[in-house]
């Protein structure tokens, strides 16, 4: 069956077309040119069957939340809530993380329940599974293969990370090294066996396994900087020249491509590697983790993560990886996943509302008007996070109150309201009282 890419290449609007031109306010024939000229990916499995989503430019940026068990806490069941809450606080995606328990049997099970589009990382999986943690080229292929064939919409494979790119991290030495999981296992590969990246040096092989099932490539950042003072150097750079050859090759081959993005990244730069990404890879769906802005908030990294986020998204980024409470600390809760959720959401849709996405500003002006009418029921219904407004304002001593605890009788809008003869709670229509 021919991928999304290349049926909108003969102009054929498929139906995950129709469902991503649908939510997002769009003409579908002009979500299939977009889809066409790679600067949307709709991540959608040959197998699966769920609502699709579009990735890329002109469209609302996306979030998406890494859950997974691991060799250390490894418990299905709570890794199964965090897909639930993950869903239900709004992302747009889940990646299967896991590097602990039966990785094909919790992958399964993650699949089956997931109403959103789900992406992996293989490597993580062979190396979980191998020797010593050696990486062997076959098995690695074979488990991208059975990966896909189970359902996977979207991998991140690190394919940039090749001898020549290894080689500039010699030239100059970072604060923070390696810190990509994925990077570090095929930097160790190849300076164990000089051999090359087989990712790399047998792409053909791995796009003709994308395109059987078209699954979405996401270039992953193996070099991404995880240090400040490492952002937007050499080996980065290095490795983002090679994705954006290694993009338009997937793409000739009628595989969609996403380019994943840093790391840590200083806040005066975060537009600049949004900016030097869309042009080096012909504007593919630009994919970023976070980026975090400082080094210096553990406990706090979902929101160093939702500054630059936001920024990053404003500058055009169309995909953000969420960071929760619990990065560089420890597997992340529930209630760390729901935090990282909401935290990214803001990102995204701060920027979104500087790309003048359909909906964006609507969503603002209908809060602000609930809010001038002091229409409660209202306001939390247009929350992002409904559960949390609702109840600290119904948990305050305010509560049926038409005002808050900040402010009580000297409410702005009150007083605003009651100088031009107006009755508060007259015109909410619901939650407002006198």
């Amino acid at each position: 069956m021919p991928t999304q890419l290349e049926q909108a290449r003969e102009g054929v609007i498929t139906p995950q077309m129709r469902q991503v031109a649908e939510d997002e306010g769009r003409d579908p024939e002009k979500i299939c040119h977009a889809v066409a000229s790679g600067h949307v990916v709709i991540p959608y499995n040959a197998h699966r069957s769920f609502r699709a989503r579009g990735i890329g430019a002109g469209l609302r940026t996306k979030v998406n939340a890494n859950i997974g068990a691991s060799g250390l806490r490894n418990l299905v069941e709570e890794e199964i809530t965090k897909l639930e809450m993950s869903v239900q606080y709004g992302a747009d995606a889940v990646m299967d993380l896991s590097t602990g328990t039966d990785l094909d049997a919790i992958r399964a099970e993650l699949i089956s329940r997931s109403p959103v589009m789900l992406g992996t990382v293989p490597i993580y999986q062979v190396a979980s599974e191998a020797a010593e943690g050696i990486i062997d080229a076959e098995e690695l292929f074979a488990c991208i293969e059975r990966q896909a064939e189970q359902g996977v919409d979207f991998m991140t494979v690190h394919c940039g990370i090749t001898r020549h790119t290894v080689e500039t991290l010699a030239a100059r030495p970072r604060v923070a090294g390696i810190v990509s999981r994925g990077g570090s296992l095929l930097a160790s590969y190849i300076r164990r066996t000089g051999h090359e990246n087989p990712l790399y040096e047998q792409f053909d092989r791995l796009c003709e396994i994308f395109a059987a099932h078209d699954v979405t490539f996401s270039l992953g950042d193996g070099l991404r900087p995880g240090a400040g003072a490492d952002a937007t150097d050499g080996p980065q750079l290095a490795e983002l020249i090679v994705l954006g050859e290694l993009a338009e090759r997937a793409r000739e081959r009628g595989c969609q491509v996403m380019i994943e993005g840093p790391g840590h990244v200083p806040l005066d730069q975060v537009e600049a590697n949004v900016t030097l990404q869309k042009r080096v890879c012909g504007g593919a769906p630009f994919y970023v983790l976070g980026p975090i802005v400082t080094d210096v908030t553990p406990g706090y990294d979902h929101i160093s993560a939702a500054i630059g986020g936001a920024v990053a998204a404003a500058a055009g980024a169309d995909f953000l990886c969420y960071v929760t409470p619990a990065e560089h600390l420890r597997l992340p809760t529930v209630e760390d996943v729901v935090e990282g959720v909401v935290a990214t959401r803001i990102a995204a849709h701060a920027g979104d509302l500087v790309k003048d996405v359909p909906g964006a500003r609507e969503w603002d002006d209908s809060m602000s008007r609930a809010r001038r009418r002091l229409d409660w029921e209202a306001m939390y219904e247009l929350a992002m996070d409904p559960v949390k407004a609702r109840r600290l304002k119904e948990g305050s001593e305010a509560a049926g109150e038409d005002v808050c605890t900040m402010c009580g009788k000297l409410c702005a809008i009150r007083t605003d309201r009651l100088s031009v003869d107006e009755t508060p709670g007259e015109e909410s229509g619901s939650g407002a009282s006198t």
